[in-house]
């Protein structure tokens, strides 16, 4: 079985955490940071009951996209954290990780986001302190959308902006800073027509 065959709440703990454990493992670091956050959240998904539930356990699974098109990359200022950072957030019962961090590009930028295959590229794996003391073992993924300017709903952040990679460097959170090459290089090697908006996966 694999993520997105069936509905999460349809599964027991471990089958849940063999499921997410897999999805990580499905990983390929390229950088230090990158490669210790893998091993820390494989060994940290195996602890948790409820792995995708915030109220369940202050550590837990989040999902985030990061949106690319001829434009560059999509950023939004977060509210609280007053940071440049890739839409994201927690995940939604009867969601898996793909699914909401297409919600939350959509809810966060007012844009139709889709990831940029059939099977969604997870292209990041990061641990990181959340808020109340919670750990988040984030699930970045890597989405697309037409080129349009955003158009972020009332409630959300309304500082949304297309950013030219190299000025990300310059915008976005710190740990955000050394994958920006990262996500530079996964984008040049998708499909030319994905990447120039011909196509939507």
């Amino acid at each position: 079985m694999r993520l997105g065959e069936c509905d999460p709440r349809e599964l027991g703990s471990d089958e849940l955490g063999q499921l997410l454990a897999q999805e990580i493992e499905s990983f390929h670091p390229t950088t230090t940071r990158a490669r210790q956050a893998k091993q820390e959240a494989l060994a940290k998904i195996g602890t948790l009951v409820h792995p995708m539930d915030e109220l369940a356990n202050p550590v837990h699974v989040t999902a985030s996209g990061f949106v690319m098109s001829r434009r560059g990359v999509l950023l939004h200022e977060h509210k609280s954290l007053k940071m440049w950072l890739q839409p994201g957030g927690h995940i939604e019962p009867g969601e898996w990780p793909p699914d909401a961090a297409l919600r939350e590009a959509r809810e966060e930028t007012g844009l139709h986001c889709v990831h940029v295959s059939t099977e969604p590229m997870l292209v990041r794996v990061d641990v990181h302190p959340g808020p109340r003391g919670h750990t988040h073992l984030d699930l970045g993924y890597l989405l697309t959308c037409h080129p349009h300017d955003p158009q972020p709903p009332v409630g959300e952040s309304q500082n949304v902006s297309w950013f030219a990679l190299e000025i990300a460097k310059d915008r976005c959170a710190a740990d955000l800073i050394e994958f920006m090459d990262v996500l530079e290089a996964h984008w040049n090697g998708l499909d030319r027509a994905v990447r120039e908006g011909v196509l939507e996966a």
